[in-house]
């Protein structure tokens, strides 16, 4: 990612609501950038971009201040309402719009939301146009150019958006297996898919028991959905569920639970799922594409089927990018946002979930043992919060740090320091074959970090 950037980070512009960037001022510059990108591509008609949030209490002024930018400049604006990241990527080409924007901070809290762009293809915006866009907003270029007071842009609602999207996820799931009788939690984390998940599930079959389905514009991911998957494991031991679900606040990831209780993060589903399309021989490039995130059980499970991992650095868009220039039909990240190129854009955690729910009907096995031959190594990550963002290699102590513990792991482990592409902290990750060695190991990079950090001012 080009070091100019100062606006977009690895997933959209993101922040605290109502401190730069995440102001209605900035959204209203945005708008008019990205109807000024789209309006000057050319072609017949008036340009369209659909506008969609999850749940959050700022999404309001935020796709406000969006479809007063964009209809400024002459483009007109489709607005959907709170509705799944993956829905938005998916009704954007749907619908034929030549751009979307989502407005969500995914797993953050309330008080966090950020903007987000997708083409007309429905992939998120490369690197080149976020540039192009920060360019339009820093020069001043916008001024002057908007659209006179006939060509002004027109912004309406529609209301089958939830439908549309809902018959997208089922033609996912195969026409001969049903859901009938299964047992299913799902907790929406008060968040984007509280409507369409309950309901996607039910019309095929299964019994969900809903959590998290009560938006309140404050209570988004909060103690609840795939960053608290210890509410929906208990939920399924109480009412004895096959399998629960629990997405993220836009739903673009997932993680699940068996019948015990036991969680599976997104590097298990990605080797389960992976094993499954290998053996129906619908798996394309030989492999699978993730982050240097996922866990070395991964690579190990892929090996015994004879496949290749192909890791990029974090971020979802980065693992579509390989995905497409490798011909590769399935990645995705530890954090399950799990992306299936053939149906789909971005992650989807409801068709991650639907396609785990097809292998258990075709096999009729439960999840327990469909997963049982995954054996995860001992990883530590450690959230160090930072003021500046400072370069490790500028940080020569720190370095020193890092290859003593390298050289103690011995090649039967692995250290990764990356600053989070989203928010104000370092990540710490380790990962080897003993869980004490491994948590001393973290614990004695995060306090080197911390002393290294405070050297250099």
């Amino acid at each position: 990612m080009s070091q100019r950037r100062k606006l977009f980070g690895t997933d959209g512009v993101r922040g605290r609501a109502n401190v730069h960037p995440m102001t209605a001022e900035m959204a209203l510059s945005l708008g008019q950038a990205i109807a000024h990108v789209f309006r000057g591509r050319g072609g017949n008609g008036r340009r369209r971009i659909l506008i969609g949030k999850d749940t959050r209490l700022s999404g309001y002024m935020f796709e406000d201040a969006l479809a007063a930018g964009i209809s400024s400049m002459g483009v007109n604006v489709i607005q959907v309402g709170p509705m799944p990241t993956p829905a938005l990527a998916f009704l954007t080409t749907d619908m034929r719009c030549d751009a979307g924007v989502m407005i969500s901070a995914s797993h953050n809290t309330y008080q966090d939301n950020g903007i987000k762009f997708f083409g007309s293809d429905g992939f998120k915006l490369a690197d080149e146009l976020e540039e192009r866009i920060e360019e339009l907003i820093a020069s001043g270029e916008l001024a002057g150019a908007w659209a006179g007071a006939d060509e002004v842009g027109q912004a309406r609602r529609i209301d089958d958006a939830e439908g549309r999207y809902i018959v997208s996820l089922k033609k996912t799931f195969p026409m001969d297996l049903a859901l009938d009788g299964l047992r299913v939690v799902l907790d929406c984390a008060n968040g984007a898919a509280y409507k369409v998940g309950p309901t996607v599930l039910s019309e095929l079959g299964a019994e969900v028991f809903a959590l998290g389905v009560e938006p309140n514009g404050r209570n988004i991911n909060e103690n609840c959905g795939s960053l608290h998957p210890e509410v929906t494991a208990a939920k399924v031991r109480e009412v004895r569920a096959d399998v629960g679900i629990a997405v993220d606040g836009d739903a673009d990831r997932v993680v699940m639970v068996d019948e015990k209780g036991e969680v599976l993060d997104g590097d298990m589903l990605i080797a389960l799922l992976a094993e499954e399309m290998h053996d129906r021989k619908t798996l394309k490039g030989g492999g699978v594409v993730a982050t240097v995130m996922s866990n070395i059980g991964l690579e190990k499970v892929l090996e015994r089927l004879g496949l290749e991992l192909l890791r990029t650095q974090v971020g979802d868009r980065y693992v579509v990018e390989t995905m497409r220039s490798g011909g590769y039909n399935l990645g995705g990240e530890q954090s399950g946002h799990i992306v299936f190129l053939d149906h789909s854009r971005t992650g989807d955690g409801l068709m991650t979930a639907l396609q785990t729910l097809a292998i258990m009907a075709r096999t009729e096995r439960p999840l327990s043992a469909l997963c049982q031959g995954f054996e995860r190594f001992p990883q530590v990550m450690l959230n160090i919060p930072v003021d500046v963002k400072k370069p490790f290699e500028s940080l020569p102590a720190f370095q020193a740090a890092i290859q003593r513990v390298e050289s103690e792991l011995a090649g039967r482990g692995r250290v990764l320091i990356r600053y989070s592409g989203t928010e104000p902290k370092a990540r710490i990750m380790v990962e080897g074959e003993d869980a004490d060695r491994v948590e001393t190991f973290a614990q004695r990079l995060a306090h080197e970090l911390r002393r290294a950090l405070a050297v250099a001012g």
